[in-house]
């Protein structure tokens, strides 16, 4: 489609998005299950272009305006899922949450997963567009893990990941990964990566030979863990977000 053949505003999922009603992702597959209408129509396809949400029903229920894009920080503890259920009855991220912020938040979206055994940081945002901006792998923002591992591996192994590593068929991009201290087999790693692919961390240090026991997650890009308790949450502020923004374009 040219520029002049482009229809006037934004494509439903975005705007969606931005009123953090769900990802673009969700939305797609919430049009597919005829869960959102204009009116009293059916909106049929995600390539339906819209100047505002006025009209617009999900479920039933008509989309709020959008509220400013809001940021928290949770300390993510072991043994609980990044999703918003799950059907075998595991706990979820979300059930910490409703202990975790002030009660009148805004249904808030995960950026990126922890899976459940990993701890520490995990961002989260009202905002569907500001998180698909920070998943992007093009994006490269930095994410920083400290892994508590056994076996035998030198600094000078960990420092050929720069060059990137390829396992059974899936190609990594450049991994800074630095030994912290190490006692008798057992050492901590710092490891910070742009890509964030599926249990990128332990597959890559797994293919060097060590045992993860413990992996913790304690920066994304500009934003540290720093000593937020486990399990608790803290809004970031609105200038940090901001900056952070500017810096992205």
């Amino acid at each position: 489609m040219s520029q002049e053949e482009r229809p006037e505003g934004d494509r439903i999922a975005k705007l969606l998005a931005r009123a953090g009603v769900a990802s673009r992702r969700e939305i797609e597959r919430m049009i597919d299950d005829r869960r959102i209408k204009i009116g009293d129509e059916f909106v049929t396809t995600p390539a339906t272009f819209l100047t505002s949400l006025r009209g617009v029903t999900v479920d039933g229920k008509p989309v709020a305006k959008p509220e400013r894009t809001r940021l928290f920080a949770f300390h993510k503890p072991t043994g609980l899922l990044t999703a918003e259920r799950d059907f075998s009855g595991r706990p979820t991220i979300y059930t910490a949450l409703r202990n975790a912020l002030p009660k009148d938040t805004p249904r808030l979206m995960p950026v990126g997963r922890l899976d459940m055994n990993t701890e520490g940081l995990l961002l989260l945002t009202n905002d569907g567009e500001f998180k698909r901006l920070l998943e992007l792998p093009a994006t490269e923002i930095p994410r920083t893990y400290r892994a508590r591992t056994f076996g035998d591996v030198t600094q000078e192994q960990l420092e050929d990941l720069m060059d990137g590593i390829e396992i059974e068929g899936m190609r990594y991009a450049p991994i800074d990964a630095n030994l912290e201290r190490r006692t008798g087999r057992n050492q901590w790693i710092e490891v910070t990566l742009t890509e964030g692919k599926n249990r990128e961390v332990r597959r890559v240090l797994e293919h060097l030979g060590l045992e993860v026991s413990r992996l913790i997650r304690t920066a994304y890009g500009p934003f540290g863990l720093a000593d937020l308790p486990r399990g608790a949450a803290q809004e970031i502020r609105k200038e940090d977000i901001e900056r952070f923004r500017s810096s992205l374009k």
